[in-house]
């Protein structure tokens, strides 16, 4: 039998209805209680392995009160609710729960649910300390620096890479979260097979779901022939889903139906198709934030956080800055083909007191233009921003928002490229990104060409 569960629940048909789905998939119910007292009984003379918990209950106490006994009791639970409100979410959130359902929801979607959060129980409690050898001695490539934050990542990638969990991946833009994508699927068992990377932000929003899934010849205006989606290209092997905030609603949906069921169905299609994929999902986003404010949908988001690696910014990790530069010197010097092999110790000094708000990728692209500008072996000097503390800062004194600077940080790069957004010399070059990204984030960020 499988382990034992308590339904706090004071609806009594979602209660039942619960009851017996849970006991078809082989659970033991321990009970239905519709308040926190008589929840608070129950667990004291059955003692569950489990608590599903509503939020909403009879009495004056609320399911987020017993959560925080439960949490005292170190009785795992996951949260069932039609409550999803910002002022909610975040009195959820301090409470840590393994899940949140929100209501309605199918049997599918429930046991789903339970596993992941059995998941996340199980890793919390140190289930993966073991990791297998091979992947212990594995350097993983790309990589750089031994800073106690970078070490921690490092760890959490052996950990989950040969697990066939899914991966949420947060970080600032440039902290290097397609590299970490790709370690986990290097030192994954899918390794043999092809790791597909989406950019989400750069799909059309009328061919995401084409993009994604594919269609049949015909399905639409311009289908004149099938294509097969990015799944079915991933079938064996590991999805990367980049910037997964962007995704509109709609296809979220959709989305969440196909990593729940593992099956996907091309546009103008009849029939459903297996697959077998890892998912791996980015962003830069706060999505707490972007589901409480309703742009993104909160069963999709626990079904994607099942094991988080947030990616420190390279002003918390400045002891790997010297490696890191190091590294870069080494690897456009051999592309440029120059005989550039170090940095002056007075131009490292500039590179630690940097803030970095570009992270990485800053970094890199800093070195590859210094390397290529270097007269001799040694990079003596970079040309970087004095003003680091006014360009943060707004006139009132106060810290400028992570957007209000990526707004200006955009915007001084059209300013140096004239305008030009695309194509040789425009800013998406320059800010490295593809133009279909950096036109969404315009959008996003209220940046009209003739604005800056």
């Amino acid at each position: 039998m499988k382990e034992k569960i308590l339904i706090v629940e004071d609806e009594f048909i979602v209660a039942n209805d619960l009851k017996i789905m849970l006991m078809k998939a082989g659970y033991q119910i321990t009970g239905i209680a519709s308040s926190v007292v008589q929840a608070r009984k129950l667990i004291e003379a059955k003692r569950p392995d489990w608590v599903l918990l509503d939020i909403m209950l009879k009495d004056n106490l609320t399911g987020i009160d017993l959560a925080w006994e439960l949490r005292e009791m170190q009785l795992p639970f996951l949260y069932i609710s039609a409550n999803t409100n910002q002022s909610t979410l975040e009195a959820v959130k301090e409470t840590h729960p393994y899940g949140f359902m929100v209501k309605p929801f199918r049997e599918r979607d429930l046991l789903v649910m339970l596993d992941i959060a059995k998941y996340r129980y199980n890793e919390e409690r140190g289930a993966f300390t073991e990791i297998p050898q091979t992947v212990e001695n594995t350097a993983i490539e790309g990589i750089i620096g031994n800073s106690p934050l970078l070490n921690e990542v490092i760890e959490k990638i052996r950990i989950v890479a040969p697990a066939e969990t899914s991966v949420l991946i947060l970080g600032e833009s440039g902290t290097g979260k397609e590299r970490v994508a790709h370690a986990l699927h290097d030192l994954s068992a899918h390794k043999s097979n092809a790791i597909v990377v989406v950019n989400c932000a750069a799909l059309p929003q009328s061919l995401v779901e084409s993009e994604l899934f594919g269609h049949e010849k015909g399905s639409f205006t311009g289908a004149n022939s099938q294509r097969i989606g990015k799944f079915e290209q991933a079938h064996n092997g590991t999805i990367f889903l980049d910037e997964i905030g962007e995704l509109p609603l709609d296809s979220q949906v959709k989305l969440l139906r196909v990593l729940q069921e593992k099956e996907i169905q091309r546009l103008g299609g009849s029939s459903t198709i297996k697959i077998n994929v890892r998912v791996i999902a980015a962003t830069n986003r706060s999505l707490e934030k972007e589901v409480a404010e309703g742009r993104f949908r909160l069963d999709l988001y626990y079904r994607l956080n099942v094991f988080p690696i947030e990616l420190p910014p390279l002003k918390e990790r400045k002891e790997d800055i010297e490696a890191l530069a190091a590294y870069f010197v080494k690897k456009y010097a051999a592309k440029s083909r120059k005989n550039v092999s170090h940095i002056n110790p007075s131009a490292l000094a500039q590179l630690m007191n940097y803030d970095w708000p570009g992270n990485i990728r800053e970094l890199e692209h800093l070195i590859e233009r210094n390397v290529l500008l270097a007269k001799t072996s040694e990079i003596e000097k970079f040309d970087l921003p004095s003003n680091t503390l006014i360009h943060l800062q707004q006139n009132n004194g106060k810290m400028k928002t992570m957007e209000e600077m990526e707004k200006e940080h955009i915007m001084t790069a059209l300013q140096n490229c004239g305008g030009k957004v695309s194509g040789p010399g425009g800013a998406a070059e320059l800010l490295q990104m593809q133009p279909q990204t950096l036109y969404s984030k315009m959008k996003k960020l209220g940046i009209k060409q003739g604005y800056y």
